[in-house]
């Protein structure tokens, strides 16, 4: 591998354990995290049960689609993408963005409409990285 896709392969693997660390979080909390809190202006104690029940499948929900898309970028990026696979350059990256995007939408109506200030940073963080290692890809690529 050159020094391009070593560079860009980093990039995605910290991206990749960044999608794990929140699939995880979100899966093994026992309550809503504390923006939540803020969100809805109760403790998880005042929540009804059924309320509770619902959120906490989001979260689950989100947090299987982030864990399927770690696996299958750590896949790609495992195999075809150290091989140079042109198409593994976008594959790697193409569903942290969109998984990223649908995250920043959901937390910029949950910031636009409540008190709560959802942690954009480690979203942001993954999805910068990926573009960094599809840009440093690309020039790979070109070169």
């Amino acid at each position: 591998m050159s020094l391009l896709l070593t560079f860009a392969f980093a990039c995605h693997m910290i991206g990749i354990f960044t999608m794990v660390g929140f699939g995880l979080t979100y899966l093994l909390r026992q309550q809503f995290m504390p923006y939540h809190r803020v969100a809805l202006g109760s403790d998880w104690t005042d929540v009804p049960r059924e309320v509770q029940i619902l959120i906490l499948a989001l979260m689950r929900g989100i947090a299987g689609g982030a864990l399927a898309v770690a696996v299958l970028a750590l896949l790609v990026l495992m195999i075809p993408f150290r091989s140079g696979e042109v198409w593994a350059f976008v594959a790697v990256p193409l569903g942290g963005l969109i998984l990223s995007a649908g995250a920043l939408y959901a937390m910029r109506l949950v910031a636009a409409n409540t008190p709560a200030a959802p942690p954009y940073q480690p979203i942001v963080g993954g999805a910068v990285l990926g573009i960094i290692g599809f840009l440093l890809s690309l020039l790979d690529a070109l070169a």
